[in-house]
């Protein structure tokens, strides 16, 4: 077996396929309104101890305990002639391979087209990326079993349908994102691992340095909330999306959803929706913050206990969440549509010259369980010259009302999702990363000549250097298209 291959049968883990493919209901004619209805649900996603969790670039561990459990929260919308649904999981990154399976899951038992489902990962960093890229009998077992509870929690919130109501407003928490690359003063920025020294920004620079010069990018404070209730007013779900990496402050080892999960118990105590039937689902969705953290580089450090600080900001968000959730006027008619698009896109394969540097380096590699960092980015090099000349990448936009979702299978820069925001028909927008797959960071071409981290090749980010463009052009067009009859 592969990395990057299921284990699943078509019949499905656990008898997860084994329901008859039901058809949606009937369409209504174009003449009659669209009333909505909607459903949410979750479902257990925690990784077994001793599986590969969390952590870095081939630095992440095993589990060694769960802190807090992972879910997978789910939403399903119908308008009585489109349904679409969102799944938001407690993951690092989920593979391309997983999310098919998923919607193939989901299809042969709802009917649902895999192209009206979202299925994205939070990034929190104390739990899997199911990518392919832990092979252990475990892993494989785990991966499998992800991909068989998404599709329940999914499914299960279709079943959850019921007469609804749907609104949305943008709130704004800009105490709690910065940008993490900083240009510096001349000579101050490291060589990079390849041992090249053209690097103008450098990522996560050291506090309070008089090197600092300025951010080399924008942030984007933007707080989105989705509010749906049933008919009767009871809350019944809530979709939130944050353009914030994620916080961290974990104990090693510790399984964990990060502020992701926190704020979604939070903005449940706030508006009372605890203990209702069917359950309320609150879901925090991950903007566009490849390059954005929660650190203030011009301020000194403070030391946190673990697990204090992503409760300071998951409540400081929820509040915010609160004070304009509150204004939200509701509707039982917004349409509903979905586009999608796949493009291919080129990879930075390495050269002659960076195999042979690779392997030269490994080669003088004296510990292989401690690797230096020219030894990760060697070890992900020769990877690298695994990979296609090109390399699928898929594109979904979606339509509630007036408003907009871009969904992008990457790390999106904070400038990119600001551009999607302002370039879109719809109002308001707001882009869902890690969503569908993942491809890695996506820099400008302008943040590639600035070099730094996210631009160096791995696998964590390898997609060609006017690789944004095309996505940030296609993600417009998607959106434009679903505003189409």
């Amino acid at each position: 077996m592969t990395g990057t291959e299921l284990t699943m049968t078509r019949r499905g883990f656990f008898g997860a396929a084994s329901v008859a493919a039901a058809p949606l209901v009937a369409l209504g004619s174009a003449a009659e309104p669209r009333r909505l209805r909607a459903g949410a649900a979750t479902s257990n996603i925690t990784l077994p101890l001793g599986a590969a969790n969390g952590g870095v670039i081939a630095r992440g561990g095993l589990a060694k305990h769960t802190h807090d459990e992972l879910h997978v929260r789910c939403l399903a919308l119908d308008d009585g002639r489109t349904r679409i649904a969102f799944a938001i999981c407690d993951l690092r990154m989920v593979g391309r391979e997983v999310v098919e399976k998923v919607k193939e899951l989901v299809h042969e038992a709802t009917g649902l087209p895999p192209e009206n489902l979202l299925i994205s990962a939070t990034h929190t960093h104390a739990a899997p990326a199911v990518i392919g890229m832990h092979t252990s009998d475990v892993d494989h077992w785990y991966r499998d079993f992800v991909a068989a509870r998404i599709a329940d929690g999914v499914r299960r919130a279709i079943t959850n349908l019921a007469p609804a109501r749907i609104g949305w407003v943008v709130g704004s928490v800009p105490e709690h994102v910065f940008n993490r690359r900083w240009f510096m003063r001349d000579g101050s920025i490291p060589p990079d691992p390849f041992g090249g020294q053209t690097d103008r920004v450098r990522m996560n620079p050291p506090r309070t340095s008089e090197d600092l010069v300025k951010p080399a990018g924008p942030f984007d404070p933007e707080l989105a909330i989705v509010s749906v209730q049933h008919a009767d007013g009871r809350p019944l779900a809530l979709l939130a999306n944050y353009s914030l990496h994620y916080i961290g402050g974990y104990a090693g080892g510790h399984v964990s959803a990060d502020y992701f999960a926190i704020f979604a118990d939070r903005i449940q105590q706030l508006i009372g929706a605890d203990r209702l039937a069917p359950p309320f689902v609150a879901m925090m969705s991950n903007g566009t913050s490849g390059d954005i953290n929660n650190i203030d580089f011009r301020k000194p450090s403070q030391r946190y206990q673990p697990w204090t600080r992503m409760r300071e900001v998951a409540y400081d968000v929820a509040d915010e969440a609160f004070r304009v959730y509150r204004q939200i006027k509701y509707r039982d008619d917004a349409p509903l549509a979905a586009c999608t698009t796949e493009l291919k896109l080129g990879v930075r394969r390495p050269d002659a010259q960076r195999i042979e540097w690779a392997r030269g380096i490994l080669k003088e590699d004296t510990n292989p369980t401690r690797l230096t960092r020219p030894e990760i980015y060697a070890s992900e090099a020769l990877e690298l010259a695994k990979f296609p000349e090109e390399v699928p990448v898929l594109l979904q936009a979606f339509r509630i009302g007036e408003l907009g979702i871009a969904a992008v299978p990457c790390e999106v820069f904070a400038e990119t999702g600001l551009a999607i925001k302002a370039g879109s028909p719809l109002r308001p927008t707001f882009t869902i990363e890690l969503a569908n797959g993942y491809n890695g960071y996506l820099p400008t071409p302008e943040q590639h000549e600035l070099g730094g981290y996210e631009t160096w090749p791995a696998r964590s980010s390898y997609l060609e250097v006017q690789a944004e463009r095309k996505i940030r052009d296609a993600a417009l067009e998607l959106l434009k298209r679903t505003m189409e009859p």
